[in-house]
C-alpha cells in the first residue's frame, strides 16, 4: 500500500465554516428565545406561593380570566410564529419585523421582572438577561442584513434587460 501524503508538512485539516443565511440566524434564535421563555415560565411555577395563587384564580397581580389567557397566548404565539416568519417573509418586511419585534419583546422580557424581591434577584436577572442577549443578536442581524448591490439604470444594462 502506498502513502501518497507528503512527510514532513504540518497543514492542519480546517474546518469548512460556510456563511449562514441571516434568516436561518434570526430563526434559530427565535428558537432559543422560546425555548428560555417557556422554560422560564415554567420554573416560575417552583416560586413558593405561586401554584396557591393560580389555584385561587390569581398570577401576578391579574385575576385569571379568559382574556388574561388570550393575551397570555398571544405573548407566546408571537415570537413563536418569528421562528417560521423569520424563515419565510421576504427580506425587506423580514428585517422590518425582526426590528418591530425584537424591540418590543425587550419590554416584555423586563416586565417579568416588576414586583419581584430582592430574593428572586439572581433567577430573573440572568433569565431575563439571558433573553435580552437573544433579543440584542435578533437586533443585530435584522438591522446589519446584508444588502444586494443595486443594478444602475443605464443603457448597458438597459440593454442586456430587452435581451431577455
Amino acid at each position: 500500500m502506498s502513502r501518497t501524503s507528503t512527510i514532513g508538512t504540518n497543514t492542519p485539516n480546517l474546518l469548512d465554516n460556510p456563511p449562514i443565511p441571516v434568516q436561518s440566524k434570526l430563526a434559530a434564535a427565535w428558537t432559543s428565545f422560546m425555548f428560555l421563555y417557556i422554560y422560564i415560565d415554567y420554573f416560575h411555577l417552583y416560586k413558593p406561593g405561586v401554584i396557591d395563587d393560580l389555584r385561587a384564580g390569581v398570577t401576578f397581580e391579574f385575576d385569571i380570566s379568559p382574556t388574561l389567557m388570550t393575551i397570555f397566548v398571544a405573548l407566546i404565539a408571537i415570537p413563536a410564529l418569528m421562528v417560521w416568519l423569520s424563515m419565510t417573509l421576504p427580506a425587506r418586511v423580514n428585517r422590518a419585523t425582526n426590528l418591530v419585534v425584537g424591540s418590543l419583546y425587550i419590554a416584555v422580557s423586563a416586565f417579568n421582572a416588576v414586583g419581584e424581591s430582592w430574593d428572586w434577584s439572581w433567577f430573573y436577572g440572568l433569565s431575563i438577561g439571558l433573553e435580552v442577549l437573544l433579543l440584542a443578536f435578533i437586533l443585530r442581524s435584522a438591522w446589519t442584513w446584508p444588502r444586494t448591490p443595486a443594478v444602475p439604470a443605464g443603457p448597458a444594462t438597459t440593454d442586456l434587460r430587452q435581451s431577455v
